[in-house]
């Protein structure tokens, strides 16, 4: 299945959460101009276990950074995360990860 069979919001986000694989990912990076790396899945794969797993969570960019430090080779920071993310970790990196838009605003 591809990006184009697969129904989206108003602002391109997966509608079904269920129907996103890595290839979407890709797919989804493309559109926004980023291309995957190790960390960026790292990144995603957390994301989609907080959403899926904890009451739909959505972590600020500071529970990211918390919960990924351990996994993470080298120093970990924000701007580590918005260097993998440019438009923004918890609205681009949850886009990419099929997930919905977070309602949350910015910052912490």
């Amino acid at each position: 299945m591809a990006l184009a069979d697969l129904e989206r919001d108003g602002h391109g986000y997966l509608v079904d959460l269920n129907e996103w694989n890595e290839d979407i990912a890709r797919e989804l990076a493309a559109e926004e101009g980023i291309e995957l790396t190790d960390d960026s899945f790292k990144l995603i794969k957390f994301l989609r276990n907080e959403y899926i797993n904890n009451n739909a969570n959505q972590p600020n960019e500071r529970n990211m950074v918390k919960g990924l430090k351990s996994d993470w080779e080298g120093k970990l920071d924000t701007k580590s995360l918005y260097k993998l993310f440019p438009k923004g970790p918890a609205k681009q990196a949850g886009k990419v990860s099929g997930l919905p838009e977070t309602r949350r605003k910015g910052g912490y």
